[in-house]
């Protein structure tokens, strides 16, 4: 699958926000205590309702158009059939699984950097598959095939770009409030009050002297008794 040169440029931006994302956590977590976090706008939410109604209506007609196109019949070799039909089998499990899970999870955090960029990047996938099924349908199939999946690639090109717009809105948001919060630490540090000094104490006061303990000389060892020789016996006549 290769990656255009929009998904670089969207990995960039996401790689940024993400980084302004984390120092903006920080920030906060070491701003007044009992602060609460802002809520998100009502604004931001109603855009990404919309943007998520077009995102499930348009996976909706890719999937009803999908099942339409009769790639048995299309004039071609076997080989590019089956490649093409892998494609579509591919395309339509995105479609039931993955996609609907990210849209849940985006839907549950509107503004989270990390779930706008996974539903971005499903909908970037799903952008160039699908693209190489039209492709092969305009060059193989019939006329009303590549008519109604061109009509799907059209809405999800659109909805691919609408996102790619708002990761942009989110990495100039989060930049922002990362500015917008260094000036309140740098603020609250300034009136906050100096810390006392330190106090060093010393204790010159010398110590009692204790009394020097006297030895007790060793009692000497008493002298060995001497031994007395026995007596000697008388002689034999």
């Amino acid at each position: 699958m290769s990656i255009s040169r929009s998904s670089l440029s969207l990995c960039a931006i996401f790689s940024f926000v993400l980084l302004l994302a984390s120092e903006t956590a920080a920030l906060q977590t070491s701003g007044p205590p009992g602060a609460a976090q802002p809520p998100v706008p009502y604004a931001s939410v109603s855009e990404l309702n919309g943007m998520l109604v077009q995102v499930k209506q348009t996976a909706q007609s890719m999937q009803a158009d999908l099942e339409k196109t009769r790639i048995d019949r299309w004039k071609t070799d076997s080989s590019t059939k089956r490649q093409t039909q892998a494609n579509v089998d591919s395309i339509q499990r995105n479609l039931q699984s993955a996609l609907p899970d990210t849209i849940t999870q985006l839907s549950n955090s509107p503004e989270d950097v990390g779930a706008s960029f996974k539903l971005y990047r499903n909908l970037d996938a799903l952008y160039d598959v699908f693209g190489s099924v039209v492709e092969s349908a305009g060059a193989f199939g019939s006329k009303d095939e590549f008519q109604a999946l061109s009509n799907d690639m059209t809405s999800l090109e659109s909805v691919r770009r609408a996102f790619a717009e708002r990761l942009q809105k989110l990495a100039s948001a989060k930049e922002e409030e990362l500015t917008r919060l260094r000036a309140q630490i740098k603020t609250l540090q300034a009136a906050a009050p100096p810390p006392p000094p330190k106090k060093i104490v010393v204790d010159d006061t010398e110590p009692p002297k204790q009394p020097a303990v006297k030895k007790k000389k060793p009692k000497p060892a008493p002298a060995p008794a001497e031994k007395t020789p026995p007596p000697s016996s008388p002689p034999a006549k």
